[in-house]
């Protein structure tokens, strides 16, 4: 807690552009001090070097000095040092000086530097060519021009050396001064309400959030999105993916940078992708994503009253789906039982009225004639069909069916022998789904027939089903094992459109297919390697 008391508060978004700008402003002004100076330093040396070189070529024409330059001696005449002081105050420069052809110094404005020797520098005076730089001297700079003097013959018979002491840092920071107040007062109020206006810009589009709440609440949710046990991916308008957690990249079968990629080029179905960018009317969404039932929920991301995405969950319920099957087949069965039991009580209540009216011959015909219809039902399966998981489909199968007022068939050239047990559990899948398919089609038809075939071939087994109904309209072939499809009523479970996608599922996993065609009603062929492959 003291901890938390004592630690400094953080600057705003206005504080931390303001201090940026600050700190960028600084930067430009030394920059633009450090080129001023520069700047300055050349200008001084063009303009001083020019005016230099002028006075000192002046004082090496003059006459006087031409003719007394040869005899003179330091500190001796005033002829010399009156002519070097009046060019000094006519150039405004800081010495002039005299000096002969071995440097020894016969003027300057120092006196104690009579007699001494002038300091050259770089200069190439002494070959007779004018010169102009930078000498220093006693640890003094200055900006010097030096000059040689030539009698009448040519003869070099003494040096002018005119300068002026370079100035200060502090003496150009001076001259600079008022320029430098200026644009650092510019700079600050131009910078301040710079930074004022963009952070107020930038605080419009983050919601009015600083940045360690941005990163808060991004932390916040990536926590949470990966967090949860359900699939979450949200699709940008342009279909892709800014958003997608660990379920969900596990349900749809997808990379791990999949993030910023589209769908398309990720290998989504196009079904898939149908179900994942277009609107859903209804909660819980039934889709098959490989083998799996998983539950889709779409919701339409608006930002500002614009859409600028979606986003949606997925659930697993496989799991729950075949535990519906397991609920379909149960209640299957129950219906069959049903159907048995009425038509037992018929036919206990026909044998009880025959021994009322003392016809025993006719209740044993009866009793004959009902078990003879069973065995030959059972005899007709059994013989042909050698699977027991699959004769035990089709009996039941038949007495629902005569339940409902269909007559359901075996064709005579069916024929099937034993099959493993994961090929078994696929063709009741199959056949079932199929003649279930078959009843509701023919379901109100006047004489409603439904046929089976199954075949056993060399490497396949191949199953047709034909039933009595209107057939399948011709632009529906495909539709009609697209998951979710039904031409029947949708309940309010959204359970209805998944028995043919999940046969082509079974057939296209056994490596075979599923297909229809109408010939006096429609006809179902699926065909199931009896080798999965690999």
């Amino acid at each position: 807690m003291l901890e938390h008391t004592l630690r400094p508060p953080r600057l705003s978004l206005a504080g931390q552009y303001l201090a940026l700008q600050l700190l960028i402003v600084l930067a430009v002004l030394v920059g633009v001090v450090a080129i001023s100076l520069a700047q300055s330093a050349q200008a001084f040396e063009r303009v001083e070097g020019r005016r230099a070189l002028s006075a000192a070529e002046s004082v090496a024409a003059m006459p006087v000095v031409r003719s007394l330059l040869p005899g003179a001696e330091p500190k001796l005449g005033a002829a010399l040092p009156a002519v070097a002081e009046s060019a000094r105050t006519v150039s405004g420069s800081s010495f002039v000086t005299l000096a002969k052809p071995d440097l020894t110094i016969l003027t300057s404005p120092d006196p104690s530097r009579l007699g001494r020797s002038l300091e050259l520098g770089d200069s190439d005076v002494r070959s007779g060519r004018s010169w102009t730089g930078t000498v220093s001297m006693d640890g003094i700079v200055s900006m010097v021009a030096h000059v040689p003097v030539l009698d009448d013959a040519g003869s070099m018979v003494g040096i002018v050396a005119v300068g002026r002491e370079y100035p200060s840092l502090w003496e150009r920071l001076g001259d600079a001064a008022p320029n430098l107040l200026a644009y650092v007062s510019v700079s600050l109020a131009l910078g301040t309400v710079g930074s004022l206006l963009l952070s107020r810009r930038v605080k419009r589009q983050t919601l009015g959030m600083e940045p360690d709440e941005i990163a808060g609440l991004v932390e916040h949710r990536e926590a949470l999105v990966h967090g949860v046990k359900e699939g979450v991916i949200a699709l940008d308008p342009q279909e892709r993916i800014t958003v997608a957690n660990d379920s969900a990249r596990e349900f749809l079968h997808l990379p791990e940078d999949c993030v910023g990629r589209k769908l398309e080029d990720l290998g989504v179905s196009g079904q898939l992708r149908e179900e994942l960018t277009t609107e859903q009317p209804d909660p819980d969404r039934l889709v098959l994503v490989g083998e799996r039932m998983v539950v889709l929920n779409r919701k339409p991301m608006v930002s500002r009253g614009r859409i600028i995405g979606s986003v949606t969950t997925l659930r697993d319920r496989t799991e729950l789906s075949s535990l519906e099957k397991e609920l379909g087949a149960t209640r299957t069965t129950t219906d069959t039982l049903r159907a048995q039991t009425h038509e037992f009580a018929n036919q206990l209540h026909t044998i009880s009225g025959l021994i009322q009216l003392g016809e025993y011959d006719e209740v044993v015909n009866f009793v004959d004639g009902v078990s003879h219809s069973r065995n030959r039902l059972q005899d007709d399966v059994t013989t042909r069909i050698n699977d027991p998981a699959l004769a035990a489909l089709l009996i039941a199968k038949t007495s629902l069916a005569a339940e409902r007022a269909v007559s359901l068939q075996l064709d005579d050239e069916s024929s099937l022998g034993r099959v493993d047990e994961q090929l078994s559990r696929d063709l009741t899948t199959v056949v079932g789904n199929l003649v279930d398919n078959a009843m509701d089609a023919v379901s109100g038809v006047p004489n409603a027939a439904v046929r089976v075939g199954v075949a056993d071939e060399a490497d396949r087994v191949l199953v047709t089903v034909r039933d009595s109904g209107p057939g399948v309209p011709n632009d529906r072939f495909e539709d009609i094992f697209r998951q979710g499809f039904s031409t029947k009523a949708v309940n309010g479970d959204g359970g209805r459109g998944f028995g043919l996608a999940l046969t082509r599922l079974v057939c296209l996993r056994r490596g075979g297919e599923v297909g229809v065609r109408n010939e006096d009603g429609a006809v179902f062929t699926a065909s199931l390697r009896k080798r999965s492959p690999a």
